[in-house]
């Protein structure tokens, strides 16, 4: 997928990344204010998430359950690592291995642990309300 989209769209290109990326483990990578966080947002609105999603930059990682109470998804956001030695020390492998979506941001903080077949999902700014992706 390749295409500009509208931050009206949001939640159409959350479904389309749904159906059309190949892995559960996905790689957010853009630069600060291209809508990692908004994206994944929407993803797991589409996924049926119930409460808040906001991100977990300070505490590393979210977890997102359904009505259910069963977990969704992981949302990881490593800006503020600066070792990608802390990633283990959470456990990020087990994260990656537990059959549930994984969200990340930043995830070149931690290139050494991703899984090989993790699909990268690249964001860019074209103007404030129009983005560019492609994975």
């Amino acid at each position: 997928m390749n295409r500009t989209f509208s931050t009206e769209e949001i939640q159409l290109i959350a479904e389309e990344i749904i159906k059309k990326a190949p892995t559960k483990t996905l790689c957010f990578y853009g630069e600060m204010g291209a809508g990692k966080t908004t994206l994944i947002k929407a993803i797991v609105k589409q996924l049926g998430c119930i409460g808040d999603t906001s991100s977990p930059t300070f505490g590393i990682v979210n977890e997102y359950q359904n009505t259910a109470n069963e977990t969704l998804a992981y949302h990881f956001d490593f800006y503020r690592l600066e070792d990608e030695m802390e990633a283990l020390d959470i456990g990020v492998e087990d994260y990656f291995y537990a059959n549930k979506w994984v969200f990340i941001e930043w995830p070149e903080k931690i290139s050494s642990f991703l899984p090989e077949d993790a699909t990268n999902i690249k964001l860019e700014v074209i103007s404030p309300t129009e983005r560019k992706i492609s994975f």
